[in-house]
């Protein structure tokens, strides 16, 4: 198996709803995404896939959706507000976080055609969210499912990097 990766950046804007510490209120970013993809052969000029194709298409996509653009969940209270004053925004059906936004990039890629493995969504120089989907066996269960979730921390000592 051949894996290529690139990376795309842009400057984004959002908050987090439901979250106790500083990403609760509206804060910015400069995002550096890397997107892997994987391939079982190589082209006839010998590449798993052409970084150009792969950058400028997801890369595209970022500039009209997301660059610029405050980041919110569809029901954050400041939604119908920067609507009216025409403010560049995007909407999400969940909090914007690392991992939304990994996952929502994932999606995108796929859609334009790529054999997407992962995608890392770094929303400092030093903390990242990684997405990759996980593999569904024949009877439904999830590879490594143990059917037991930690749970999930919420609260200032867990995004401190803001």
């Amino acid at each position: 198996m051949y894996s290529a990766t690139t990376e795309i950046h842009f400057a984004y804007g959002h908050r987090l709803l439901d979250y106790v510490g500083k990403c609760a209120h509206p804060h910015g970013h400069n995002a550096r995404v890397e997107v892997e993809v994987e391939s079982e052969q190589l082209d006839i000029a010998g590449m798993a896939l052409d970084f150009t194709v792969l950058k400028h298409g997801l890369q595209d996509w970022v500039d009209a959706h997301l660059d610029h653009q405050m980041i919110l969940r569809h029901d954050d209270p400041l939604v119908p507000i920067l609507q009216n004053m025409n403010e560049p925004i995007y909407i999400m059906e969940r909090n914007p976080t690392a991992e939304t936004l990994a996952s929502l990039l994932y999606e995108i890629a796929q859609q334009q055609g790529f054999s997407v493995a992962m995608v890392r969504f770094w929303e400092s120089p030093t903390s990242y969210a990684t997405y990759r989907p996980t593999l569904v066996s024949a009877n439904g269960s999830q590879a490594g499912d143990t059917g037991r979730r930690p749970p999930r921390m919420i609260g200032p000592e867990t995004r401190e990097e803001h």
